[in-house]
């Protein structure tokens, strides 16, 4: 039951940044600045729309002399278009955001992980291609590469899909436009850890 809800939430979120790609709006922006990551996968999920349009209108005249199994398979086809038309549209609406206090970084409409400045130890631009699985790792790459590598002073909570807990010290994740992540992130950083700490409150 929990991860139809998962799966129900996660297709609502979809739909719902169809619509905002549609008004020209993005999601979570606030006071922020916004750093995109969709540019890499544009031209991949173009081609994985055109393969289903293919084969939908294939299908169609294979199966005309069965229009129940027809009717089937075109709402399936029509299904994935809108899934993936949804996954673009939430890459584009979900930008990677900085904000005064935390990174917010994002994956479409499934990766939300929200970074506290002060718990970033080192930022360095570092384009990889090839990403392996490790403990307190947690890589999320465009196109199969990413840009920006983040370590940490201390582990941060990262909720999977379904719900699972990671403990990660180390970020890797994509922005187009890494440049100028980058340059807007190391001075945050720096403020954010030298920042004084509130005094506590002394009995009078």
């Amino acid at each position: 039951m929990r991860t139809a809800l998962v799966l129900l939430r996660h297709e609502v979120r979809l739909v719902a940044s169809i619509w905002l790609w549609a008004i020209r709006r993005r999601h979570g922006l606030g006071d922020g600045t916004g750093f995109g990551y969709a540019r890499g996968q544009g031209t991949m999920m173009l081609g994985f729309g055109f393969v289903i349009v293919i084969e939908s209108i294939t299908m169609s005249v294979l199966l005309r002399n069965y229009p129940a199994v027809q009717r089937g398979w075109f709402m399936v086809d029509m299904y994935t278009l809108v899934i993936i038309i949804g996954m673009h549209a939430a890459s584009v609406v979900r930008p990677h955001v900085l904000d005064a206090g935390f990174l917010r970084i994002r994956r479409a409409a499934h990766v939300d992980l929200s970074i506290p400045l002060e718990k970033i130890a080192h930022v360095r631009r570092e384009l990889r291609t090839t990403h392996e699985r490790a403990d307190g790792e947690l890589n999320l790459p465009i196109g199969a590469q990413t840009t920006v590598t983040l370590e940490l002073a201390e582990p941060v909570a990262h909720f999977t899909f379904l719900g699972r807990r990671r403990d990660v010290r180390l970020v890797r994740f994509h922005a187009d436009e890494y440049d100028s992540l980058v340059q807007a992130l190391v001075p945050a950083v720096k403020q954010a850890r030298t920042a004084p700490s509130a005094l506590p409150d002394l009995p009078v």
